[in-house]
């Protein structure tokens, strides 16, 4: 099994400037996915697709795959992660050889950790090169969820879901970002990592599942991060 880990970061961010080079624990935010990702052995390479030099080149000291920059229709705020794992996996495919599947990390996730990584895989093989997608348990069941009707609210799902007690809720899973891996023929067949039916990665850990996308979810990233540092002194 040969897996191309992929690991997307664009330079713009508007809610979030420059959150891929943003110092969390002492390190760039997206060194804790390169991080993550070494040395698991169905990942034959790690490869940052980027628009950014600075991000290119502290990828590069962290010995990564950095082997262009983005092009310019992939840095833009339309282009999506379909769009770039296209490009990267044309790429590496047609330079280094085929592969069984892209695994794509996005840096926003810095808690996933190694073990989660390897049982996302695990999953992948067992299931014969099915997508794989992490999730994790939703706080908001979308049973109790609502939406405006003019002046009023009624359920957002027809049925009665509000009356529901939340004991007797079915599991509702929400998608983290945390991990996607899908085979080269899905992904050139879909314009979705999940666009057909996925196996869930189940992340259990809020840590893990954090997505960092505002400054809000950066300072709880740090409060864990000082809270790992005060349990090992």
């Amino acid at each position: 099994m040969k897996i191309l880990a992929l690991i997307p970061a664009r330079s713009g961010s508007k809610r979030l400037p420059g959150k891929n080079l943003r110092l969390l624990g002492g390190k760039p935010m997206i060194v804790w996915s390169i991080e993550a990702a070494k040395g698991i052995p169905q990942i034959c390479d790690i490869l940052v697709s980027t628009d950014c030099s600075e991000i290119a080149s502290v990828c590069k000291n962290a010995c990564v795959l950095v082997p262009w920059l983005r092009p310019d229709d992939l840095a833009t705020d339309t282009a999506t992660s379909v769009d770039v794992a296209r490009h990267a996996l044309d790429w590496y495919q047609r330079e280094m050889g085929e592969v069984d599947g892209l695994l794509l990390l996005q840096p926003t996730s810095p808690f996933r950790t190694k073990e989660t990584i390897k049982k996302g895989v695990a999953l992948f093989e067992k299931h014969l090169k099915e997508p794989v997608v992490g999730v994790s348990q939703t706080h908001e069941h979308p049973l109790w969820a609502m939406k405006r009707e003019g002046d009023y609210l009624v359920p957002f799902i027809p049925g009665d879901g509000l009356a529901t007690r939340s004991q007797d809720l079915p599991a509702a899973f929400t998608i983290n970002g945390s991990f996607y891996l899908i085979s080269p023929s899905d992904l050139q067949a879909g314009n979705s990592f999940t666009w057909k039916k996925a196996i869930p990665l189940i992340v259990e850990s809020s840590q893990e599942a954090l997505d960092i996308d505002t400054a809000w979810d950066f300072a709880i990233a740090e409060t864990v991060v000082l809270q790992r540092m005060e349990n090992d002194i």
